[in-house]
C-alpha cells in the first residue's frame, strides 16, 4: 500500500514536470519534490538534517540543500521503497570508485532525454545517428550509450551505427548520407572527435556534431575555444553542439555553440559560491554548478556537482572546468 501511494504521488508530480510553464511553476514543483524526497529518501533526509536545516523552512529554490555528488559513490540514492530497474555507472580512472545511479523507472529517463532532444534539436526520426564513443563502448553501465541506443531505435535509420576508430567507414557513411541529402548527427566523445576531425578535414553537409565529454586522460586538456576551432576547421562547420549530462542525472542541457548551455524546462542550474556551498555566486562570477533535475524524482533532484561554471544574464550557463582533485569525468569538462 505504501508503494502504491508513493507511485501515485510521483506520477502526479511527473505529469506536472513535463508540462511546466514558467519559472514560478518550476519553483513550486521543485519545492514539492524537495519535500517528497525528504520524506521518502532516507540518505537525503539524513543529509538535510545533518546540515541543521528544517524542511518546513525551505520555501525557495535557493534554500533547498543540494546533495554532494560524491554520495552516489558511497550510498544507494533511491527512494526507500523502490528497487532499481537499471544501474548506471560513471566512467572513472583506475583505482577510483564509479558513481552508481539506481534508476527505478527507465521510462522516465527515456521521456526526459527524448523530450530534451526534441526541444533543442528536433525529432530523432529525422536523423541518422553515427556514434563515435570508444571509451563508453569499452565499459558497462553507460547512461549515454543507453540514450544513444534509444535515439537510434526511435530514428530507425538503416545507417545508424557505433564506431571505435574506423574512420574510413565513417567517411564512407557520411558521403552516402550527404548524397542522399539525409540529415545526420555525429555524436562523440571529445578526444575521439578531435582525432576524426583531423583525419576527415572535409564538409559535413547536413550533419551536426554533438560532443559529449572531455579527454578522459587520452589527450592533453585544451580550452574550449581551442577545441571548437579544431572542430570547425576539420568539419568545415560554423557551429558545434555540446551535451552536458552525467550519470547521476536523468536530464541534459545543450549548447549550440560557444559553450553556452541551455536547460530544458524541467532542469535548472544554479552557481554556488566556491567558498560557501550554501550561498550563490553573482551573475558572471565563477562558482560550483548545482543542478536541479526534476525528472530525477525517484533518486535526488538536487545535485551539487564538482563542475565549475558561471551564469549569464539570460539564465544560461558556461562549463569552465572542475574543482581541483575531483575525478576526471566525461561531461564537457575541459578547462576554460
Amino acid at each position: 500500500m505504501k508503494n502504491e501511494l508513493l507511485m501515485k504521488k510521483s506520477e502526479y508530480l511527473i505529469q506536472k514536470i513535463f508540462s511546466l510553464q514558467g519559472s514560478e511553476s518550476f519553483e513550486n514543483i521543485a519545492l514539492d519534490i524537495f519535500h517528497f524526497q525528504y520524506s521518502k529518501n532516507r540518505i537525503y533526509s539524513q543529509y538535510v538534517d545533518y546540515l541543521g536545516l528544517k524542511p518546513q523552512e525551505i520555501n525557495s529554490i535557493e534554500s533547498i540543500p543540494f546533495l554532494p555528488i560524491e554520495f552516489f559513490k558511497t550510498h544507494e540514492i533511491i527512494l526507500d521503497e523502490l528497487k532499481a530497474e537499471i544501474v548506471f555507472l560513471s566512467s572513472s580512472t583506475t583505482g577510483l570508485f564509479p558513481s552508481r545511479h539506481l534508476v527505478a523507472d527507465c521510462r522516465l529517463y527515456k521521456q526526459s532525454f527524448l523530450s530534451a532532444f526534441e526541444f533543442f534539436i528536433g525529432n530523432p526520426q529525422d536523423y541518422c545517428f553515427l556514434a563515435l564513443l570508444p571509451s563508453y563502448l569499452e565499459r558497462q553501465g553507460s547512461s549515454l550509450i543507453y540514450m544513444i541506443n534509444e535515439l537510434m531505435t526511435v530514428s530507425n535509420h538503416p545507417d545508424n551505427g557505433y564506431y571505435l576508430n574506423q574512420y574510413d567507414e565513417i567517411i564512407a557513411k557520411i558521403n552516402k548520407l550527404k548524397q542522399n541529402n539525409q540529415k545526420y548527427i555525429l555524436f562523440g566523445v571529445t578526444y575521439a572527435l578531435l582525432d576524426f576531425a583531423k583525419y576527415f578535414n572535409s564538409e559535413l553537409g547536413q550533419g551536426i556534431v554533438i560532443e559529449t565529454g572531455g579527454m578522459k586522460g587520452k589527450r592533453k586538456e585544451l580550452i574550449k575555444q581551442e577545441v571548437y576551432d579544431l572542430f570547425k576547421a576539420g568539419f568545415k562547420v560554423n557551429n558545434i553542439y555540446s551535451e552536458y549530462g552525467m550519470t547521476e542525472l536523468l536530464s541534459q542541457a545543450y549548447s549550440i555553440d560557444k559553450n553556452i548551455f541551455k536547460t530544458p524546462p524541467w532542469m535548472r542550474v544554479l552557481i554556488r559560491d566556491v567558498y560557501d556551498p550554501l550561498s550563490y555566486a553573482p551573475i558572471g562570477i565563477t562558482g560550483g554548478i548545482n543542478v536541479i533535475d526534476l525528472a530525477n524524482i525517484y533518486s535526488c533532484s538536487f545535485i551539487e556537482t564538482k563542475d565549475l561554471g558561471k551564469m549569464n544574464q539570460n539564465g544560461h550557463f558556461e562549463v569552465l572546468g572542475r574543482f581541483d582533485n575531483s575525478d576526471v569525468r566525461g561531461c564537457n569538462l575541459l578547462v576554460n
